[in-house]
Formats: structure tokens, C-alpha cells, sequence
């Protein structure tokens, strides 16, 4: 069994002008891949096996990343089926000069757990034991409206 929290990824990206659409912002598609990469690692951690993308949630820009900023992005496991991993991914904008941060966007990825000939495989049983793996969970499971 693998415990929510060791599956909690943070990564940062500054957003660079190669990075960003006419607005001088991150552009969306380079958000997605990098929400997508983080947690397919958070999901790989988890399942021990390397893990596809097989769903993304809805995904609603609410604020853009300037040119210069970073994007902090945080994933973790929160469910897991019997071969799908479910992580949440949160992106915020950062300005690391002053800390600020803000909510950029947010989403829930599924991910299928795959072996070595690329067929899907079983993944552990998530466990939360802790006050923090609560925390995370429970919001999660409230902004997903899943049943966990």
C-alpha cells in the first residue's frame, strides 16, 4: 500500500518568452503538458509502474501566467481503481520575488498504471494516514465530487 502523501509532487516551471502566446502569458497548451507530466510522475510513484493519460477533467483557466513568473504545480494521488490512478493537479501562478501566488488553474487527471509490454496492470491500494493526506484528500474528493 502506498500512502497519499508520498505520492504529492511539486514542480516549478518559469515561464519563459518560448513559453508563452501573444499576451506575453504562459499558453495553455504549455500548462496542460507540464499539469500532465508532474502528474503522470505523481501516478508513477504510486502505481510503481509507468502510467498514460487517460482522462483529463474539465480545465478552467482563471488567471494567466505572466512571462517571467512561475508556474508551481502540485499533484498527488487522491484515488485509485484497480488499474486507474486519479490525481489532482493544482497550477498556481507564482511570483518568487514576493511569494505571492495565485490559482491559475486546476484539474483531475486518470491515469492507467502499465507494465513492461504496455498492456495495463494493477495498482496498490492508496492509504491516507496522515492529518496532512487527510487534508489533501478531503479536498480532492470535495472539488471532484467523486466518492472515494
Amino acid at each position: 500500500m502506498t500512502g497519499l502523501m508520498e505520492t504529492f509532487i511539486q514542480n516549478r516551471t518559469m515561464v519563459q518568452p518560448h513559453h508563452a502566446n501573444n499576451l506575453q502569458t504562459a499558453h495553455g497548451g504549455n500548462v496542460l503538458k507540464w499539469m500532465d507530466e508532474v502528474g503522470a510522475m505523481s501516478a508513477a510513484r504510486f502505481a510503481g509502474n509507468s502510467c498514460v493519460t487517460a482522462h483529463i477533467n474539465q480545465v478552467d483557466f482563471e488567471r494567466p501566467i505572466q512571462v517571467g513568473d512561475t508556474a508551481l504545480i502540485e499533484a498527488y494521488v487522491y484515488e485509485a481503481g484497480r488499474t486507474s490512478v486519479h490525481v489532482r493537479l493544482k497550477t498556481d501562478r507564482e511570483d518568487l520575488r514576493t511569494g505571492e501566488r495565485e490559482t491559475a488553474t486546476e484539474s483531475y487527471f486518470v491515469y492507467v498504471a502499465i507494465d513492461d509490454d504496455l498492456e495495463p496492470t494493477s495498482v496498490p491500494e492508496l492509504t491516507v494516514d496522515t492529518a496532512d493526506g487527510e487534508r489533501l484528500h478531503d479536498a480532492a474528493v470535495a472539488g471532484n465530487g467523486s466518492s472515494a
